[in-house]
This record gives C-alpha cells, sequence and structure tokens, in this order.
C-alpha cells in the first residue's frame, strides 16, 4: 500500500524497497484499476490508494500520454490498449515458464498436463507437455474454451462470489459439449463448492466423451491461472484421482512460490 502523504518529488526512491517511488504509485493504480474492472474516476482512485488528487491526477497523465490508460468521454479513466500486448506477452512467457512443471506432471502422472488462464469470461491455454501414452489427449496452446464445462474453468473460479459468477454465465451462456456439460447457473455454482471443499476440480466427460481432467487453481498467482492433467476416463479413475491430486496440488504450490520468488514477492 502506497504511503498516504504527498512526496516532494515523485522520482525519489520509495525507502527501503529501493525503487522510484512513482512508479511504484503508478502500477498500483494501474492494478487497481484493474480490480475496480478496469474505468475509475480520479476520486475513487484518491479514496482507495490514499493519494492526494493532484499526485494521482500527474500519474494518470503520464500514463495516458504513454498509452497505458485513456481517458473516456466521460472524465473517468480506464486501462488502455498498449496493456494487451504486454499482458499477452506476459501470459506467453508465463506458459513458457511453467513447462518443467508440467513435465514433471507428466513423469508423474503419465498423462497429459495443462496450464490455462481465465483472460476476460473465457479460458485459454497458454502451455500443454503431452502424455507418452499413445492414446493421449491433445488441447492446442492458444485454444479458448468457456469456463463452465472444463475442470480448469471450475478450479479458477472457485473462489469467485457467486453473483460475479452468475453474471460471467449470463454473458457467455451455458452451451452443452456433451450431455454430462453443466448447463444451469445453479448446477455450476454446486460444482463450484465441491471445488472448494474437495480441493481440485473435476471435467467428468463434460468438454469431451471420454476423457476426464483434474484440476487445481495456482495460489497467488500473478493471474488467475490453473494447471491440470487429463485423459482417459478410463485410466483417469477415481483410484488414479486419489494418487494425481496430491501431485497437482504439490507441484501448483511450488509454481506459486517460483512465480512470487521471480516477482519479488518471496519472503
Amino acid at each position: 500500500m502506497p504511503p498516504s502523504h504527498a512526496s516532494t518529488s515523485d522520482s525519489k526512491p520509495a525507502g527501503p524497497t529501493g525503487g522510484v517511488q512513482s512508479l511504484e504509485r503508478a502500477f498500483d493504480l494501474l492494478e487497481r484499476m484493474a480490480d475496480a474492472g478496469g474505468e475509475v474516476g480520479l476520486s475513487e482512485l484518491s479514496a482507495s490508494s490514499g493519494l492526494p488528487l493532484p499526485t494521482i491526477h500527474r500519474l494518470m497523465r503520464t500514463l495516458v500520454v504513454c498509452g497505458y490508460v485513456r481517458q473516456q468521454p466521460n472524465r473517468r479513466y480506464a486501462l488502455g490498449p498498449r496493456l494487451i500486448r504486454l499482458g499477452e506477452s506476459a501470459s506467453r512467457l508465463l506458459g513458457t515458464w511453467a513447462r518443467p512443471y508440467l513435465q514433471r506432471l507428466v513423469e508423474e502422472t503419465g498423462e497429459t498436463a495443462n496450464m490455462a488462464l481465465l483472460d476476460g469470461d473465457e479460458i485459454v491455454y497458454v502451455a500443454q507437455v503431452p502424455s507418452k501414452h499413445s492414446m493421449r489427449m491433445f488441447t492446442e496452446v492458444g485454444r479458448r474454451v468457456l469456463p463452465h464445462s472444463t475442470g480448469v474453468g471450475k478450479a479458477l473460479l472457485a473462489h469467485t462470489p457467486a453473483d460475479e459468477v452468475r453474471a460471467l454465465l449470463a454473458r457467455t451462456g451455458m452451451p452443452a459439449a456433451t450431455e454430462k456439460t453443466i448447463t444451469t447457473p445453479d448446477g455450476f455454482l454446486d460444482a463450484l463448492e465441491q471445488v472448494r471443499r474437495a480441493g481440485y476440480a473435476v471435467d467428468d466427460n463434460e468438454q469431451e466423451i471420454g476423457v476426464r481432467c483434474l484440476a487445481v487453481s495456482v495460489p497467488d498467482s500473478p493471474t488467475s491461472a490453473a494447471i491440470s492433467i487429463s485423459g482417459p476416463a478410463g485410466r483417469v479413475t477415481e483410484t488414479a484421482t486419489e494418487r494425481i491430486v496430491p501431485i497437482l496440488q504439490q507441484i501448483a504450490k511450488e509454481l506459486s512460490e517460483a512465480l512470487a520468488s521471480s516477482t519479488g514477492q518471496a519472503g
């Protein structure tokens, strides 16, 4: 949380972090805008950040000039288009960086391992390491699917407030990929409750008949991320699930710690 008083110079170091205070404050404001849905007024930013309006106005004008923020006709500020390129590049890098962890998942479970992110209202797969079995699952990296029919979707939305989940489902609809797909908001919310209780999510023939998927979210990830394994229902049985889930959870924990370390958050 930035200090609530104005600095005599926004370019002075920010105390013990050794960073540049204006940069820390600018990125904090971008994060707050994202948390607020992408569009805010200066007074809202001032109230949430504790920074004085003149400081926020100066930082926002700089971000507007750089293209990372744009000012709407209603004078409110919105996240700008230049952030999209940064986000897409970071997503690809995150998938590449996670590959060694997915490789371990394949080695320890025998099944195809995936990493997926929540991008807007959709799930996007950013990395995959295929199983060595001749019969294996394959999902193209970059593929987008709706959350309600996937294990990773359930894992990513398990701790999202129910009203936000309902709003998302209203926007996307709930088309049936198979006869096992959950197609009602209440049914999906019940499934999310099961995820919270169990600590992992299951796609049981819901995206593709004959395929089961087990998924967990990556805790404290900089962006909402989940890892999963998928394989034929004949191999990903209840007995196999009992063996695989602890491996999934452990690797997700290690990946989370590595991400925190790489972003300077560990300690």
